[in-house]
């Protein structure tokens, strides 16, 4: 029998990836932001701190192109180092401004203090003609005063 170790990566920096400049071709909207953890820190390369809310509860951030773009990968870093907590969120895309939207995933994910601080997904998707990328979090599916945070989104 062949055979042989490997090392299973625990590397959760953004990818390699050529990503779309947001800050060049669309608008964000946003329901709730912490002035010392703007969104621009989870939507442009280089931020370190990342997005959070100003205020508890559920929270939607949402990205408006200002030309209809095509989109082949979504992905999102989530960090939770304090709070054990039950997150969802809801990734939807539009291709009419916002009038329908159509669902991507919709993913619950458990932080714990004990080694799950981190969320990091990776979707591959084929999307044409996309106006708006909406994603809406529920920070905590228990409710109390959890502020959703989002460490990165990236697309492609």
């Amino acid at each position: 029998m062949r055979k042989r170790l490997i090392t299973v990566s625990q590397n959760h920096r953004e990818p390699d990836q050529k990503w779309l400049d947001l800050d060049k071709i669309a608008t964000i909207e946003l329901t709730s932001e912490a002035t010392a953890y703007p969104i621009e820190e989870a939507l442009l390369p280089g931020g370190d701190s990342g997005w959070r809310a100003d205020s508890p509860g559920e929270q939607v951030i949402r990205i408006v192109f200002d030309h209809p773009q095509s989109i082949s990968r979504i992905w999102l870093s989530f960090k939770e180092p304090d709070i054990e907590r039950t997150q969802e969120f809801v990734l939807r895309w539009s291709s009419d401004h916002g009038k329908t939207y159509r669902e991507i995933v919709r993913q619950q994910w458990n932080f714990s203090r004990s080694g799950a601080i981190r969320e990091v997904e990776d979707y591959r998707v084929n999307l044409t003609d996309v106006t708006t990328i909406e994603l809406h979090i529920v920070p905590s599916t228990e409710g109390g005063d959890a502020h959703a945070s989002l460490s990165q989104l990236r697309l492609a």
